[in-house]
């Protein structure tokens, strides 16, 4: 940085801080919404929110996951995954995040997070390191958001510019988590009817599913695709032969619901465009993952195909699809609060 540069800087952040000092600690004009010019105060999210209120947000999210994700990969996958849940209900407002209270029905307890959801350690741990950092700063919903980027770079993914400047959301809808999140049974038909209800279109569907590179699945969530996929008492006659039995042997007809399987056992840690090979080869381990290309939709089954052919153009698609989803009705301005423990309201 130049001398001259640093001068500015330094006043600005100086600057900035005085400004900050009032109780409302409002990045006002911080480029915080600097591509919203219509009238008023407007508040879009933008990459530069935490620029002068804690430019170390990032750095301190990255060396948390590092230390997490080298433990336990599964993590990575974990994490991607809640906030897509988040989003899916009520927006991304790290509403998933809230423990039951008297106010609160957890949307843990969801049909869909219940024992499944893993990561909410991670989130407090970073947290706590955000808050003796940059005390009531980064919101609980921005930190989702940039565990979610960080584990995908970390797991060998694309990077993106992520907007920020989230809030928290002082409710939860259990309701919504048991609506709004597709079940791995669905059907072609009805994974896009729960992507349009977000505004999330067939490219997103395809390239968002593609997060399945990485983590695995409970044998409760394909059991049924082994042993009686059309209520016929028979398998689902698109799984790959080799395949099929080797699922069989880790998840017997009875019991055995809580084994893990890789939903990309091809390169299970890495985050690459494997996933969309295997479900050409009839080996995706989900209903929802196989029915991309056994579905009737066209669309569906050519985008798996091109991201099967072009892993460049599977990470561009990911990273927009998940600005995009990370965008599903943000809390913004004076909404929604900045909590101090991601686990219940201030």
């Amino acid at each position: 940085m130049s001398f001259i540069k640093l001068i500015v800087f330094v006043t600005f952040s100086l600057s900035f801080t005085f400004s900050n000092a009032h109780p409302v600690g409002f990045n006002f004009g911080w480029g915080a919404h600097h591509h919203h010019h219509h009238g008023g105060m407007s508040f879009g999210l933008s990459p530069q929110f935490y620029q002068f209120s804690c430019p170390q947000a990032n750095d301190i999210v990255m060396s948390v996951l590092e230390k997490a994700i080298a433990k336990d990969i599964r993590l990575a996958a974990s994490l991607l995954r809640l906030h897509f849940h988040d989003c899916f209900v009520q927006g991304c407002d790290a509403s998933v995040l809230l423990d039951d209270s008297v106010t609160v029905a957890s949307e843990k307890n969801g049909g869909p997070n219940k024992n499944s959801l893993r990561g909410f350690q991670v989130i407090d741990e970073i947290k706590a390191k955000l808050e003796q950092t940059c005390p009531h700063t980064v919101s609980c919903a921005d930190i989702v958001a940039l565990a979610a980027r960080g584990s995908t770079v970390l797991s060998g993914g694309p990077n993106w510019e992520l907007p920020l400047g989230r809030r928290d959301s002082k409710t939860a809808s259990l309701r919504g988590s048991n609506k709004n999140i597709p079940p791995p049974n669905a059907t072609i038909e009805g994974l896009l009817t729960f992507f349009k209800r977000q505004g999330l279109d067939d490219v997103d569907l395809v390239a968002l599913s593609g997060a399945h590179t990485i983590g695995v699945a409970k044998c409760a969530t394909f059991k049924q695709r082994l042993y009686n996929q059309n209520g016929n008492n028979q398998p689902d006659e698109n799984l790959e032969k080799t395949f099929y039995f080797g699922l069989k042997t880790m998840c017997p007809k009875s019991g055995g619901d809580n084994n893990i399987s890789p939903l990309d056992f091809g390169s299970p840690r890495m985050f690459d465009n494997t996933y969309y090979k295997l479900l050409l080869r009839g080996k995706g381990l989900l209903n929802s993952d196989e029915v991309l290309v056994t579905g009737n939709v066209r669309e569906t089954h050519e985008l798996v195909r091109t991201y099967a052919q072009d892993e460049s153009l599977f990470f561009e698609q990911f990273a927009l699809s998940m600005i995009k989803l990370g965008n599903l009705r943000p809390l913004t301005g004076f909404n929604g609060e900045v909590r101090k423990n991601c686990r219940r309201v201030n």
